[in-house]
């Protein structure tokens, strides 16, 4: 037995009893689409409207296919209907739902800057960044760690998501938005540190210096910051850099003055003098 989108299609072979009851169970379920014929073929409707809700009926059965071919009919036959720019955030949507992030992203960027005073304009601004973020490694059952990765469209999601918190404060989107952000920004955190370590087992303290150095400057207040400060004043000992040295150890005491480790940043700071 297939099930394509809302079609159910039973094998050739089937005897007549055990289709009778296959097709009693599913039909709660579903039942052949009144748009779209057994052999895929879409039936268009009369109107732009007709056509968005068939789309988006084929959508919600994941049949991506069928509803491309809805929403692209109507983005193209009816230009300057208020469904053909929601046609074009749908197939937008579809790309998401394949997993074709970047495209998706690419999509709704396109969707913001064509329609910049559309009532979904935050939704698509906040898929814009989302879908990118989407595109990392999972954490999940990740070898190598999902940290130890490149992760620049991650990195381009979090730009785009703190635009979109920056230009739509009062978004419904805008909680979720932050979830998203600070989730990927954990993940870039993790990844500077552990390229900086990679640097350090390896006596490159130049590099190691450079990467904590993008950490604390770029992550502000992580929890990694007081950890990574300390070991960059000891990469720049190591590089007889006294003067960078004693910055990282003064940062610590400026920024972290109730932090349990500041007496061990004062003493390793008098050292330095």
């Amino acid at each position: 037995m297939i099930r394509r989108g809302l079609c159910v299609i039973l094998p050739a072979r089937m005897n007549a009893r055990a289709a009778a009851l296959a097709l009693i169970a599913l039909s709660p379920l579903c039942a052949c689409s009144p748009r779209v014929s057994l052999s895929g073929e879409v039936k268009y409707q009369k109107s732009a409207e007709d056509n968005y809700k068939a789309g988006f009926e084929e959508m919600r059965g994941e049949s991506w296919p069928e509803a491309t071919k809805f929403f692209e009919h109507t983005r193209t036959k009816y230009p300057f209907s208020k469904y053909a720019a929601l046609s074009e955030l749908r197939l937008a949507d579809i790309k998401e739902a394949q997993e074709r992030f970047v495209e998706a992203s690419d999509a709704y960027g396109a969707f913001v800057r064509l329609h910049p005073n559309h009532e979904e304009v935050d939704y698509a601004a906040f898929h814009e960044g989302l879908a990118l973020v989407k595109d990392g490694p999972s954490d999940f059952f990740a070898f190598p760690p999902a940290h130890e990765r490149e992760l620049k469209t991650v990195r381009d999601g979090v730009q785009k998501l703190e635009a979109f918190l920056a230009k739509y404060p009062t978004s419904k989107y805008r909680a979720e938005a932050q979830k998203a952000r600070d989730r990927a920004r954990g993940l870039l955190i993790e990844h500077e540190w552990y390229v900086a370590e990679f640097y350090a087992q390896r006596n490159r303290w130049a590099g190691a210096a450079g990467r904590w150095q993008r950490l604390v400057d770029s992550y502000p207040g992580s929890p990694r910051e007081v950890e990574a400060l300390f070991a960059l004043s000891d990469a720049w000992t190591r590089l007889d850099d006294r003067f960078r040295a004693r910055q990282a150890l003064q940062a610590i005491i400026a920024r972290h003055p109730q932090d349990a480790r500041r007496p061990e940043a004062e003493r390793r700071l008098a050292e330095l003098r």
